[in-house]
């Protein structure tokens, strides 16, 4: 991302020596915690691998990509001027306009001459005598912190596939959680998918716009529902900024922090009548609300069924190819235990000429060779393959760099 005028204007503080503390990561969570840790009177310095601040949203620059929590709830909550004078523009925010956003609290808070760009942290050893962390980085910083921060975010660290041969593919090898900054021009190309989660739910029905041939690559069926997304009217926003705070403590006290109407019946108590009625309502809604439309959904395997068939019915009604929605419909988990997924149109899109569905769990994939693909049953001959592969979650940003504490322990040494 190239410098904008106030980033060149503002050049970041020269590294000193010594901190109160060090941060890695300029995401939502390192904006906030620059903030609040000069609040403190701390001296702050925060690295942010990137070329820009966003976090994982810098880098997720992939077609569709979106956030699947309303954008009026993922936003700070901290200040309540920012929170009047910022403006939404959509029920689910695209990456550009959350790259927006960011970038608008990082000029607000005059927060860019403490984050030091394009600089990785690679180490950092805990000094017990002088009771502060040796923190490195690939720039060549060597510096002191009383306190390391990680604010590296739980989905942040690229999954790369452990597939045989993926390195021999002559085509182009795209990562929706690295996408190109100047976009992918696809047309006329056969093109790979291997990925059908959240990311994978939203780069899907883009590419098949695009490609002349989409190829989508399956091992696990996904349960996904229509987002709904809209623009959001004047009238919405007045209201939403009217009660606020209501809105933040209603979702502090929130199962998943997110608003959500949650009815207490059970699913399988009520009438059948009734039940078809509400998940019909939710659905058309959009959104997660759906979840929440009975109390015991992920409690009560029976409950949970009911809503799985549900689910199961709608892809049947839309997919007119009966094999294709019997693969959409392989879920072998229940509702819930894995991230729902928001999307557009995506199980309109195997009716699609030019889009394909192959089930890994019927024909596994054996290996990537320099033509394309190749399962048990067939080579897929591909020009571009895209790895919709997701994170190395939770652990993988914090186990990447060599953080080394009492006694140079590393993390797998430690007893916990």
């Amino acid at each position: 991302m190239a410098a904008t005028p106030d980033e060149q204007a503002r050049p970041a503080r020269e590294p000193a020596a010594s901190y109160d503390a060090v941060v890695v990561g300029a995401g939502f969570a390192g904006l906030y915690m620059l903030i609040r840790l000069r609040a403190l009177g701390m001296s702050v310095r925060v690295y942010e691998a990137g070329s820009g601040v966003g976090g994982t949203w810098y880098w997720n620059r992939y077609p569709g990509a979106r956030c699947d929590v309303e954008s009026v709830e993922y936003s700070y909550s901290f200040s309540e001027e920012l929170q009047q004078e910022w403006e939404w523009t959509e029920r689910f925010a695209t990456q550009p306009e959350i790259m927006r956003y960011l970038n608008h609290v990082a000029e607000r808070f005059d927060l860019r001459p403490d984050i030091q760009l394009n600089t990785r942290m690679t180490a950092a050893a805990y000094d017990e005598a002088a009771r502060q962390w040796q923190v490195s980085t690939n720039a060549g910083d060597h510096v002191r912190a009383n306190f390391l921060i990680m604010a590296t975010g739980c989905l942040s660290s690229a999954r790369v596939p452990d597939i045989p041969g993926l390195d021999s593919f002559a085509g182009r090898t795209l990562y929706t959680s690295d996408w190109p900054e100047a976009g992918v021009d696809l047309g006329g190309q056969r093109v790979g998918v291997i990925g059908t989660g959240s990311s994978g739910v939203q780069v899907i029905p883009i590419l098949a716009d695009q490609a002349a041939q989409l190829t989508v690559f399956q091992r696990t069926a996904n349960f996904q529902v229509p987002a709904r997304n809209a623009a959001l009217t004047a009238e919405y926003v007045r209201d939403i900024k009217a009660r606020y705070q209501a809105l933040r403590d209603r979702a502090r006290h929130a199962p998943g922090g997110t608003v959500r109407v949650l009815h207490p019946e059970s699913a399988v108590t009520v009438a059948a009548d009734v039940r078809a009625e509400r998940y019909e309502e939710l659905w058309a809604k959009g959104g997660a609300d759906i979840l929440g439309s009975f109390g015991d959904l992920l409690t009560n395997a029976e409950s949970n069924a009911t809503l799985a068939d549900f689910f199961r019915a709608k892809i049947r009604g839309v997919v007119s190819d009966a094999e294709v929605a019997e693969s959409l419909c392989g879920q072998d988990y229940p509702l819930g235990a894995k991230r729902m997924c928001l999307g557009t149109d995506y199980y309109e899109t195997f009716n699609r000429p030019g889009v394909g569905l192959v089930n890994l769990r019927s024909e596994p994939i054996e290996e990537v060779t320099d033509a394309g693909v190749r399962t048990t049953a067939a080579l897929y001959r591909l020009d571009t393959l895209v790895l919709a592969t997701g994170f190395d979650a939770m652990t993988g940003a914090l186990l990447a760099p060599d953080i080394r504490g009492r006694g140079g322990l590393s993390r797998g040494e430690c007893q916990w």
